[in-house]
């Protein structure tokens, strides 16, 4: 047996799906993102209930009401991690105990995206189901332990985040609503509206895209919708683009911004670039103690 490199030609013309998160403010379009998509390879994890913006829309959904349909519809998408126990979810026998319910799971290959709205609902399903296993209760008096419950969730939310980031062939988009608060010197800051702290830290790392559909004003300062895709962004909006290939700001068009994605793309010469970097005196810096 020969060691399984996989070749620069074979890993190039592998077919990658594009894993992201599309977070904005409730009201600002997000579910409507399904109108620019394909519908008939398009499979709609419907965790809101909240499609009346897509009424009428021919498209395939899945409607999730407990945590464990989130885990089933997981791995049945996914396929099974091989490296795990029997007894973990997203085995190999939780994969067989899913498909003996739900049939074949060569159904799902006619489905190119998976559109999960929202995060913030899985979230709270996850974090409903954490508060009745028993890691959230105390060992020594038995009474409920929610910081247990939080350890519970964060795991919970990672591992299933993690299993569907692995599904290779397809491309997977969460939604979630992004909160505005100020930090301890009353400064603006934005961050993903889901229970625990955990998810939200680690979300970005696991993604390929982080995108926030938000309020951008045009030339007359008329409001408009527009994706924000860079990191370094002047209105602090959590973005992140590891295709290289999106600007600052993109039209809010989810599938315009795949194809875009999917590009071919140049030589790393004509990409990346790596300016001087000129760093401001830190003197000028206003105190903050």
């Amino acid at each position: 047996m020969s060691l399984p490199i996989i070749s620069a030609d074979e890993r190039l013309a592998q077919r990658k799906g594009i894993k992201g998160v599309i977070f904005g403010r409730s009201g600002i379009g997000k579910t409507s993102l399904l109108w620019t998509l394909h519908a008939q390879t398009t499979l709609f994890l419907d965790l809101e209930a909240g499609d009346l913006s897509v009424e009428g829309l021919e498209i395939d959904t899945l409607r999730p009401r407990t945590w464990k349909e989130c885990r089933d519809f997981a791995v049945f998408i996914g396929g099974p991690n091989p490296a795990l126990r029997d007894d973990q979810p997203y085995s190999e026998a939780h994969f067989a105990e899913v498909c003996s319910r739900y049939g074949d799971s060569a159904v799902i290959e006619k489905y190119q995206t998976v559109f999960i709205d929202s995060i913030t609902v899985a979230g709270r399903l996850c974090f409903q189901w954490c508060r009745g296993q028993p890691e959230a209760f105390s060992d020594k008096t038995g009474k409920a332990d929610i910081r247990g419950a939080y350890g519970l969730h964060g795991r919970e939310m990672i591992a299933w985040l993690t299993h569907l980031q692995h599904a290779r062939g397809k491309n997977v988009w969460f939604v979630g609503i992004l909160d505005e608060k100020l930090d301890d010197f009353n400064r603006k800051v934005f961050q993903p509206q889901i229970d625990g702290s955990k998810t939200g830290l680690e979300l970005p790392g696991i993604v390929d895209q982080v995108v926030t559909m938000a309020d951008i004003p045009d030339a007359e300062g008329k409001p408009q919708r527009a994706f924000v895709c860079q990191t370094l962004n002047m209105w602090g909006f959590p973005a992140k683009d590891r295709s290289g290939r999106l600007e600052l700001v993109e039209p809010p068009h989810l599938g315009r911004l795949m194809e875009k994605i999917q590009r071919p793309s140049g030589p790393a010469s004509a990409r990346l670039a790596w300016p001087v970097v000129t760093p401001a005196d830190p003197s000028n810096e206003p105190d903050r103690g």
